[in-house]
């Protein structure tokens, strides 16, 4: 990932920091489930933030003997982690905090504390949230944003966006649930209030962990790469594609390339070597991604043109 999506990581580190020492004061102060989870949602976050950079660190290791394609998936396994720990440590622990308060209401205080913290937390993960829109918009083009989250090799872009949403939401509805709980007087929709937090956190950790998986078992690299190939394979006479092309995405920004080329028996061997050489070439030009190339020619076989 560029480094303006590693500073998106650390502008929602130091926002979720900020966030959960406030939760923290004002679940205290007032009692109110719902802060509690909201703290302990942020506190995950600020864990989750820390295993994202990790990750980055990690995958930015040199190859190695055993290693030889480099560590680059390092970072899905850690992304994959964190979806795992939004949904145990935020979602779960929402969930049983809503249920506990539900079967043992308890009277809230200060709840103008606790409103005053929301708005305050809500304003500074706006903020946060409006750093990682800012990077996703960049990144996206003219894709939908929903397509562009599923189709996206940049996990770790994927799971503070992921995250940030969810705080929102779930900062919405516990403000929302404090609110009328101080209106009527029942306690009740604190309570309701966590739960709901708990449904949010559990949704985005699904989804989350959905596509990074797809990503840790090793997805298809972007479709565009496979056309880029094609196209420079056609204006090579002496190339021509033999099998369809295989692209795996290594980690963000590393794609390996396999493929086999046909071209006459007759061509020499140095003008073949020169041919797929070139075509490497122009390929890593146009698509900087392209870490690695195999490309395996057969002489001996018919060529299937890709035309």
């Amino acid at each position: 990932m560029a480094g303006g999506g590693t500073s998106v990581i650390v502008r929602a580190l130091i926002a979720n920091a900020a966030i959960a020492a406030a939760k923290g004061v004002a679940a205290a102060a007032t009692g109110s489930g719902a802060l509690l989870a909201e703290t302990i949602h942020s506190a995950s976050d600020c864990a989750n933030q820390g295993l994202l950079l990790l990750g980055l660190r990690r995958a930015r290791k040199p190859a190695t003997e055993s290693h030889p394609l480099g560590y680059g998936r390092a970072l899905y396994f850690w992304s994959f982690l964190v979806a795992l720990l939004l949904f145990t440590g935020g979602g779960l622990f929402s969930l049983y905090e809503g249920a506990h308060k539900l079967l043992h209401p308890e009277p809230i205080g200060r709840v103008w504390l606790g409103v005053a913290i929301l708005g305050f937390s809500l304003a500074v993960e706006g903020w946060a949230f409006a750093q990682a829109v800012a990077e996703v918009d960049a990144r996206r083009g003219g894709l939908p944003l929903l397509a562009y989250l599923r189709a996206s090799k940049d996990s770790d872009l994927i799971v503070v966006f992921g995250e940030d949403l969810a705080a929102l939401l779930g900062l919405g509805a516990a403000l929302g649930a404090l609110l009328v709980a101080q209106a009527t007087g029942n306690p009740a929709w604190d309570a309701a209030g966590t739960v709901a937090v708990g449904v949010v956190l559990i949704a985005v950790a699904v989804f989350l962990a959905v596509e990074v998986k797809s990503l840790l078992i090793g997805e298809s690299a972007d479709p565009a790469i496979v056309e880029a190939a094609r196209r420079l394979l056609e204006s090579d006479a002496r190339l021509r594609l033999v099998d369809p092309i295989v692209t795996l995405q290594q980690g963000p920004g590393e794609v390996l390339v396999a493929l086999k080329l046909g071209c006459a028996p007759t061509l020499p061997a140095r003008e073949l070597s020169d041919a797929i050489n070139a075509f490497e070439k122009r390929l890593r030009a146009e698509r900087p991604e392209v870490r690695w190339i195999f490309a395996e020619p057969d002489l001996d076989l018919p060529a299937t043109s890709s035309r």
